[in-house]
């Protein structure tokens, strides 16, 4: 799968980084390039240390990509919390909703994240890997 427009911020600003990060925190945050467009994205995964992910490549390079989204809904009635161990906890979408005064549009589908459709805020910090 191609990278769509939300995900073009995978090209690290050069080679020699270890790591880059979404834009926004400081100086090593990732380029919008046209170029990231040769980037595809795979589908949710986990990484080593058991957190979700994607890994991000180009034929010649890959990368992991984290997972910064918290919370996911799953249906209609029923959404997950995405900790950081990569456990997933279940929760009551209504009563989650109705605490903080509707639905709120900022957060993805778990069937979107599945399957690699993601947008910036969705992604936290990628490293290569090896």
């Amino acid at each position: 799968m191609n990278l769509n427009a939300h995900f073009l911020h995978a090209v690290a600003r050069n080679a020699h980084h270890r790591s880059f990060h979404r834009p926004g925190c400081g100086a090593g945050g990732i380029l919008f390039k046209a170029r990231a467009a040769d980037y595809a994205v795979g589908k949710l995964t986990r990484g080593k240390a058991g957190g979700y992910g994607w890994v991000v490549s180009n034929g010649s390079k890959q990368f992991f990509c984290r997972v910064d989204a918290s919370l996911a809904y799953v249906s209609r009635k029923e959404m997950v919390s995405i900790l950081s161990s990569g456990r997933l906890v279940k929760l009551d979408r209504a009563a989650f909703e109705a605490s903080i005064g509707g639905p709120d549009p900022s957060i993805p589908q778990w069937s979107d994240l599945q399957a690699g459709r993601v947008k910036p805020a969705d992604v936290g910090s990628c490293t290569p890997t090896r």
